[in-house]
């Protein structure tokens, strides 16, 4: 399947609670923004609810600086710029930044000219139909976003899609079965429609490795997990 650029504008209609509340930005949305901007409340608060940290998402996301010149990165969803805090003002990569929420672009945008990222694209756009051709991108980010998507199989399928062969998929996403009160909040964000389909660590090992990610790489601590993998490169 091949979709061209530029259509960033042309989205599905939200057909889920859970994408609609994120589309409108409401409270949770902005308490999460919040939370996951501030590093020193994010990481008790992770303890607390998912039995471990967001460590491994602050320090992939400074390791953004080291990539060289001339990648192309995809950071879906967003959010309010999280991971803005890795690149460096006037380093020369392409860095398309790209969420549903038009609360939560408004929020990267703000976030970029803080950080004097002149050069960071935005696109309003449902990660089960990104506006973006196949083979576009060298990396994928995707933090904390997993367990909000309606269908989160479609998702990495759409993220590996846009890939380039040997591109890496990165990200993290709260998983089950990390123990009763992990369960507990789960229960608690679905019924707030901030969560949606919350899958197991062997989930996401499955949905990547049916997408074509070659080798995917799944830890999990408590009920948080860290996930990576290339895309595979065609046989010869």
């Amino acid at each position: 399947m091949t979709r061209e650029a530029g259509t960033a504008g042309q989205l599905p209609p939200a057909a889920d609670r859970v994408t609609g509340q994120w589309r409108k930005g409401g409270f949770g949305s902005r308490m999460y923004d919040f939370i996951v901007m501030h590093e020193r409340v994010a990481d008790p608060l992770g303890r607390l609810m998912w039995h471990n940290d967001m460590s491994d998402m602050y320090r992939d996301i400074a390791e953004l600086g080291d990539l060289p010149a001339g990648s192309e990165i995809l950071d879906v969803p967003c959010g309010g710029g999280v991971s803005f805090r890795g690149l460096r003002p006037g380093r020369r990569v392409r860095y398309v930044a790209a969420d549903i929420s038009p609360f939560m672009l408004d929020r990267a945008r703000a976030e970029a000219a803080r950080r004097d990222l002149s050069s960071v694209e935005f696109h309003q756009a449902d990660v089960r139909a990104l506006p973006f051709a196949d083979a576009t991108f060298d990396r994928c980010l995707t933090y904390n976003g997993l367990h909000c998507f309606p269908d989160p199989e479609a998702a990495v399928a759409e993220m590996v899609r846009v890939l380039r062969p040997g591109g890496q998929l990165r990200g993290t996403a709260v998983v089950t079965g990390g123990g009763r009160i992990p369960a507990a909040c789960i229960a608690i964000f679905q019924r707030a429609a901030q969560f949606a389909d919350v899958g197991t660590a062997e989930d996401i090992e499955r949905w990547l490795a049916a997408a074509g990610i070659a080798d995917p790489q799944v830890g999990r601590r408590g009920a948080y997990a860290f996930f990576s993998g290339r895309k595979a490169r065609p046989e010869k």
